[in-house]
Order: structure tokens, then C-alpha cells, then sequence
């Protein structure tokens, strides 16, 4: 069979459409599978008796994974065929939600999200690099659009069919339908995959870079561990020590991935990407958003349902308000705000998120306890609005610089960067959430106003790491560059060079 990599002057196939559905399902899956269980966590909680550490790492501890695998996956689709590791991956990913659905207690909840974090790490860095040799380049914007709208519509809608499931309590398993819906959605898209994705590889034969994996897999831990274990812990000095050392593990790794590059130009991460400077920027976005997302989608649960003690279904109608702010704003954004306005549209954005988040610390201070959903619907709408005019252009902003050689690689930094941000987010919600809760004064104050106190430290942190967002966006190039007008040979040549990779009659094709 020939590859797409192999026959770039082949005619565009008819049934892309119907595989850019099944990649995009698999996406989906993946965003609304982080935050399904955030709506369930009171609920996985009580039934289990996991403590609030093993609920952190219920929730981050799949980011983790995820962030940890996310490029050796990229690079092993690159390696062995997109499609093959896709197929893997959505298996993996469908037998391990079985498992978590399974689980007895919270260590094997904990273990089975950690393998369906791995999973999902050799999943989803195949989606941007099939859409990318799938589409030719003037139907990528549109793509890519579709593409942020979908995780902005999966990051809302999962704590709405989260709630639905563990409130109806389907065949007395409470929560556990949040991991089994993926059963039949994985096997479909096991069958469809199959039969519409076609396989492609990088030009060039390349090698796993196992030591980098290691180095990247320790440096990651030893930062992400003590800021999930600490609160539980009681921050103790090893922790601090761990994550002060994870500093060096990076410097090595980053010396490693140069030396690798120049001696077979096999790395796991392509450094000459950061001389790209909209790619550094975005990738610091990324990785801020990310932070954000993780924060604010745990605390808000959290908040709802042990401090203002609504049932699952409430918390979930709450967010239809967001829902419908990030899809309205993300099809506006592509469509009509970005080929006009460029990268203002994601600083508006931030600023935009930045003051709905403001607006809700303010209800949450002003009214307390009795704040309803009613007087939630106008900060939920705004921050909605401002995620959608981000997660939807910001992936062609980041890519838009990128020599097109290199768009799988990039593609695979900016997932890995968003899933570290996330679990970072996740972890630091011992910092500015939990710990708050745990060091309360019971006797002087209610529930309600313990976890509204938390919830409203949170929201500072979210706003202070949009205004950062908002900052880095300066350096995002003003218009993503016509989708034709990109590299030519001679570019792209300079740039394999620059990564010491051969720039043959082969991959010089892949940019005509």
C-alpha cells in the first residue's frame, strides 16, 4: 500500500471528510474523558473512600501519563504509521475504560486512569499529524477551526454527560458509566478507523529516541509528584528537593536531544522548532491555557457540589452557559474574527476569559452560600466566549511559522504542552484550593463558605494566568501565513539542515 507521505501529487481522497470524523470522535472522547470525571469525583469519592489525594490523581494523574507519552507516541506514529498507532491507541484506550469502570477501589481507579492516559498518549498525537497529510493546506484553517471547537465543545459538555450518568445511576453502577459510554464510541471508531484512515509515515526513517523518553519521563515526574502528593504529604522537604532537581534532569535532556539531532537527527523533540519565535510563544500559551483549563474545570466541580452541595445533574446544567459561549465564540472566531483582526482575536480572548473569571470571584464573594445558577449564567457566558476565541485559532497560530516537514513534531509539542499544563493545573489545585479547604476554621465558618473562599483564590490564580497568556500572544505572528505561501524547497532544506535531517527529493515533495 502507498502512503500519503509517498505520493503527495496523488488525487485528494473523497472519504478524508469521513476520517477526519473518526480522528475528531477520538478527540473527543479523549477531552470529554478528563472532564466527565470531574463532575463525578463527590461521587467516586463517597462510593470509594479515595482520599483527597487519590482524587488528584484520578484526575491529573491521566494528564500526567498523557503529557509524559504524548511525544513518544507522536514519534512512533512517525516511526511505525500514524494510522497503525491510532488504531492502537483507541483500543488501549476503549479496553483500559473498560478496566476504570471495573475498578473496586481507588488504586486500581488510579492505576487504570494512568493506563488509559498512556493510551490516549499514543492516540491523539496522531489526529493533527492525519489531518495533516490527510487535507491540503488551504482546507487546514477550516480544519484546524473545527478541530478547537471541538475540544473547547468537549471540555463543557463532558461534566454535562458526566452528570447525567452518575445522576441516573444507570443499573445501580453510579459513576462507573462515565468510563464504560467509551466502549461502544472506541469500537466504532475502531471499525470506521480502518476502513477510512489512510496510513502515512514520516519520509524519512527514523528511530526511537529511548533515552530521551526516559529523561523527559524523570524530569516530569520529579516537577508533577510532589505537587500532587505535597498537600497529602504535608509539603515535606524531599518534595521541594524534587522539584528544584527536575530543573537539571531538563537541562540534560535538552544537551541530549542536541547531540541526537546532529549525530542522526533521530531526537524525540525537535529543538530548531523553538528558533521559531510565534512556535516558542505558543507553546508557552499552550502550556498557560493548559494550566488554567486545569485549575478551574476540578475547583468549579469541587465548588458546586461539596461546598454549595448540589447533586451532580445541577452542576451540569449549570455549565450549559459556558458550553454555549465557547461554541458560539469559536465558529465566529475562525470564520469571520481571525482573517480580519489576526492574533488580536486570541488576546481578546484571554482578556475576555480574564474578566468573566473576575466577575465570578466577585458573585462568589459578594453573595456566598447563596449564590444560585441563575446568577452564574453571565460570568460562565463571558469566560466561555473568551476560551472560545483561543482553542480555536490557536493551534493554526502556533503552526503557522512552522516549516510543513516539521508539522508533525510541532503538532505532537503543542498536545504534549497543553496535557503538562493540565496535569501542572491539576496539581496546583493543592496550592490554591485544597489547601485553603483543609486549613479552614470549621467552627467559625459553613461549608459553603470554606470551599466559596477556595474557589475564589482559584479563580485569582486562572486570572492571573490568562493575563500571562495575554502577554505571550504578542509574539504570535499578527496573520497565519497564506496556507500556499509557506516554505519552499529551499526553506524547508534549511530547516531539515538546521535538524540535521537529510532534506531529500522525498520530503522536498511534501511542501510542492
Amino acid at each position: 500500500m502507498t502512503t500519503q507521505d509517498e505520493s503527495a501529487a496523488a488525487p485528494l481522497d473523497p472519504r478524508r471528510w469521513l476520517a477526519l470524523a473518526v480522528v475528531m470522535t477520538a478527540s473527543l472522547m479523549d477531552m470529554v474523558d478528563v472532564t466527565i470525571v470531574n463532575i463525578a469525583v463527590p461521587s467516586i469519592q463517597k462510593d470509594t473512600g479515595a482520599s483527597f489525594s487519590a482524587v488528584q490523581w484520578i484526575t491529573a494523574g491521566y494528564a500526567l501519563a498523557f503529557a509524559i507519552g504524548l511525544i513518544t507516541g507522536g514519534r512512533l506514529g512517525d516511526i511505525v504509521g500514524r494510522k497503525r498507532m491510532f488504531l492502537i491507541g483507541i483500543g488501549g484506550f476503549t479496553a483500559a475504560s473498560a478496566l476504570c469502570g471495573l475498578a473496586v477501589g481507588p488504586d486500581m481507579l488510579v492505576a487504570t486512569r494512568l493506563l488509559q492516559g498512556a493510551a490516549a498518549a499514543m492516540m491523539v498525537p496522531q489526529v493533527l499529524a492525519i489531518i495533516h497529510t490527510t487535507f491540503p493546506a488551504e482546507e487546514r484553517g477550516k480544519v484546524f477551526g473545527m478541530f478547537g471547537a471541538m475540544i473547547g465543545l468537549g471540555a463543557v459538555t463532558g461534566p454535562l454527560f458526566g452528570a447525567l450518568l452518575t445522576q441516573w445511576n444507570l443499573f445501580g453502577l453510579q459513576w462507573r458509566p462515565i468510563f464504560l459510554i467509551n466502549l461502544p464510541l472506541g469500537v466504532a471508531g475502531l471499525v470506521l478507523g480502518v476502513r477510512y484512515i489512510t496510513e502515512s509515515k514520516a519520509p524519512k526513517a527514523l528511530r526511537l529516541d529511548l533515552v530521551g523518553v526516559l529523561l523527559a519521563a524523570v524530569g516530569l515526574l520529579m516537577l508533577l509528584y510532589p505537587l500532587m502528593q505535597g498537600q497529602q504529604s504535608g509539603w515535606p522537604l524531599w518534595g521541594f528537593v524534587s522539584m528544584a532537581a527536575s530543573l537539571p534532569v531538563f537541562a540534560v535532556f535538552v544537551r541530549y536531544e542536541r547531540a541526537k539531532a546532529a549525530r542522526d537527527g533521530s531526537p524525540l523533540v525537535e529543538l530548531s522548532l523553538f528558533r521559531v519565535r510565534s512556535f516558542a510563544a505558543g507553546i508557552g500559551v499552550q502550556l498557560v491555557h493548559g494550566v488554567v483549563c486545569g485549575i478551574f474545570f476540578l475547583v468549579w466541580t469541587l465548588y458546586m457540589q461539596l461546598g454549595l452541595g448540589w447533586t451532580p445533574l445541577h452542576a451540569g446544567l449549570t455549565g450549559l452557559p459556558f458550553a454555549i459561549g465557547v461554541s458560539t465564540a469559536a465558529g465566529l472566531s475562525v470564520q469571520l474574527l481571525v482573517p480580519r483582526f489576526g492574533r488580536k482575536v486570541l488576546q481578546a480572548g484571554a482578556l475576555v476569559m480574564a474578566l468573566g473569571t473576575a466577575l465570578y470571584a466577585w458573585e462568589v464573594g459578594r453573595y456566598g452560600g447563596g449564590l444560585h445558577s441563575w446568577q452564574m449564567i453571565l460570568p460562565l457566558l463571558v469566560m466561555g466566549a473568551g476560551m472560545g476565541l483561543i482553542v480555536a485559532p490557536l493551534t493554526d497560530a502556533v503552526l503557522s511559522e512552522v516549516p510543513r516537514q516539521h508539522a508533525g513534531s510541532a503538532s505532537g509539542l503543542i498536545n504534549t504542552t497543553m496535557q503538562l499544563g493540565a496535569a501542572l493545573g491539576m496539581g496546583l489545585v493543592s496550592v490554591c484550593f485544597l489547601g485553603v479547604v483543609e486549613h479552614a476554621d470549621r467552627t467559625r465558618h459553613s461549608t459553603a463558605q470554606i470551599f466559596g473562599g477556595a474557589f475564589t483564590d482559584s479563580l485569582w490564580w486562572v486570572a492571573g494566568g490568562l493575563l500571562v497568556a495575554f502577554a505571550l500572544m504578542f509574539a504570535l505572528p499578527r496573520r497565519a501565513a497564506a496556507p500556499e505561501a509557506g516554505f519552499e524547497g529551499a526553506d524547508v532544506a534549511e530547516a531539515a539542515a538546521a535538524d540535521g535531517i537529510p532534506a531529500d527529493e522525498e520530503s522536498l515533495a511534501l511542501v510542492r
